[in-house]
């Protein structure tokens, strides 16, 4: 089990990034959060599985349709043990 930080740069806000990213970290088995930051900027924190949570980190660097991506900071964290995934 593994936790990354991400923070998605470009147009993100307003295309469904949030709800996509829910939507795929729960038929992934992700545990964690998303959501919009002041700046124009998504955050969000991915737990569970190394290769679901890679699964995840590939659709930040792309993001849904509409999306334009300039770039994704990821940080490593220690575990929290979080349940389910939900946009706040």
């Amino acid at each position: 089990m593994i936790r990354r930080r991400v923070i998605v740069h470009g147009r993100v806000q307003g295309i469904f990034f949030r709800d996509t990213t829910r939507r795929m970290a729960v038929s992934r088995g992700v545990a964690g959060w998303v959501r919009n930051r002041v700046d124009g900027a998504v955050e969000a924190v991915f737990e569970g599985d190394e290769d679901a949570v890679a699964s995840m980190l590939r659709f930040c660097r792309q993001g849904p349709p509409g999306a334009d991506v300039e770039r994704v900071e990821e940080t490593d964290e220690e575990l929290e043990g979080l349940e389910g995934f939900r946009i706040v």
